[in-house]
């Protein structure tokens, strides 16, 4: 189940009134959440036991196995976690409470005709589980982010010289308000600190975590735990791999094979070009490859749950 999670990036949700990042995990017969208002980390794991047990205790008028009801329970609830714009978000009414440093989600719903509740009760998470699916995955993802800038800015680096070179053959630019002057990572990096950031607004207490940084999160995870694999959000996989390992930056995420230091790259390109400006090595034409029309636009059908009948699971 700890496994499971890695695989799953943190949602910003709204529950009650209250702004949170949500992770939550349906399997079978059991589910895992965790839920974080950057103040505190709250969590919930319960198996097929003790949700029959909690099920008839709120629900008295309930004769029915785990397995009856509980994919009603993942359908109603995981819109709640997972800020899915779905129909079932307006099938659960959903209330958020806070007892001491406990936090419970109450969650009314209707099943075969009849009222039917459910609590998530959460209590403190460990700082061990914290680090683990929260502060570890998002060090990693800032590692690879600074790769990338490096990246970027060794390639940058290279069209400079390459531009250098088509001038000094003869190059004229046709459009004069194309002109750029060159790259200067240093300069760039003073002026994205001392102009750029304060313009964000971004504080400590931002829940903003998008979706190309939930796809980064994931892929970081998944470098992690070794799963390649892309899963549906309908989907309730049991998942029984629970090592855990030391994260890293995957190797996959690199976008060029430039040297990671923007520095290091400068001093490569000087050993590369003469005096002159010209490369030491032959000339090569590139080819910069048309997008291709799609013959049709393929199709995805939304597959929706059925609904079950769920007579009988009241008497």
């Amino acid at each position: 189940m700890e496994a499971a999670l890695f695989a799953l990036p943190w949602m910003p949700v709204n529950i009650g009134g209250s702004d949170l990042l949500a992770k939550a995990w349906f399997g079978d017969t059991q589910y895992r959440i965790l839920l974080s208002d950057l103040s505190t980390v709250w969590e919930e794991e319960m198996n097929a036991d003790d949700i029959q047990s909690r099920a008839q205790d709120l629900n008295k008028r309930l004769r029915a196995p785990t397995q009856a009801f509980f994919s009603h329970l993942c359908s109603v609830a995981r819109p709640s976690f997972s800020s899915q714009d779905d129909d079932q978000t307006s099938a659960a009414h959903v209330a958020l409470e806070r007892h001491g440093d406990n936090l419970t989600v109450k969650l009314k719903s209707e099943l075969a005709g009849l009222p039917f509740y459910w609590e998530f009760r959460c209590t403190t998470t460990p700082v061990a589980v914290v680090c683990r699916q929260l502060v570890r995955p998002l060090l990693a993802v800032s590692r690879v982010l600074q790769r990338q800038v490096e990246d970027l800015a060794a390639l940058l680096a290279q069209k400079d010289a390459e531009i250098q070179d088509y001038q000094e053959n003869g190059a004229v630019l046709s459009r004069a308000r194309l002109q750029t002057e060159p790259f200067d990572v240093h300069q760039y990096r003073e002026n994205f600190f001392t102009q750029i950031v304060p313009q964000m607004g971004v504080t400590l207490d931002s829940l903003g975590f998008d979706s190309e940084l939930q796809a980064l999160y994931m892929a970081v995870s998944s470098e992690k735990t070794g799963q390649k694999r892309k899963r549906s959000p309908d989907s309730c996989p049991a998942l029984e791999d629970n090592d855990v390992a030391e994260y890293h930056v995957p190797e996959n995420l690199q976008i060029t094979d430039f040297p990671t230091g923007v520095a290091s790259s400068l001093a490569s390109q000087e050993q590369n070009y003469g005096s002159s400006g010209r490369p030491l090595v032959a000339n090569s034409k590139q080819t910069v490859p048309l997008p291709s029309t799609a013959a049709g636009s393929e199709e995805r059908s939304t597959s929706r749950a059925k609904k079950k009948k769920a007579v009988g699971l009241f008497r």
